[in-house]
């Protein structure tokens, strides 16, 4: 049995877009100005009081807009555990597993509340509400973005298969 992501959830609903992660009037002052401000519009108190860990779970089209990495360095700089959502842009998808963050789609993403505690099996395509007393079905990450996310990104995981052999 594969060992579990567990955090508290910071719930968010849908449509959030990567400018409301990375707002743009901060991105050029660096990630730990940006991370600070990271998601503000939705909880003000976000970045202040998410601890490492910690599950953003959200609905549908979660990381819509641009393409920035921004977004997704503003959660990891903030040690954001995973990040689960009914479907994610497929460009934060991209992003999410190749900077390390994990990114899990499960269509009951409206039964997890706010401040429940979840553990997540990535690789069996599960989740745990051990809050509510309830599990739901995920979207199996394929052991290979596993790797990737274990190694810390794309980056780290090719250096360490390809570049020491």
């Amino acid at each position: 049995m594969e060992h579990p992501l567990s955090g508290r959830v910071w719930k968010f609903g849908d449509n959030v877009d990567t400018g409301q992660m990375a707002i743009g009037q901060y991105t050029r002052q660096g990630v730990e100005v940006y991370s600070a401000h990271c998601l503000e519009n939705l909880r003000p108190e976000f970045a202040k009081e998410v601890e490492p860990g910690d599950i953003v779970v959200a609905g549908k089209n979660f990381g819509s807009g641009s393409s920035r990495e921004t977004a997704v360095l503003a959660l990891r700089h903030l040690n954001v555990g995973a990040v689960v959502a009914e479907f994610f842009s497929r460009l934060f998808f991209r992003n999410a597993i190749n900077l390390g963050l994990p990114v899990i789609e499960c269509i009951d993403t409206a039964r997890i509340n706010h401040g429940d505690l979840i553990e997540l099996y990535p690789i069996q395509g599960k989740i745990i509400n051990t809050t509510q007393g309830d599990s739901y079905q995920t979207q199996v990450l394929p052991n290979h973005l596993m790797k990737i996310i274990q190694a810390g990104g794309l980056v780290p995981y090719l250096e360490q298969n390809y570049l020491n052999s």
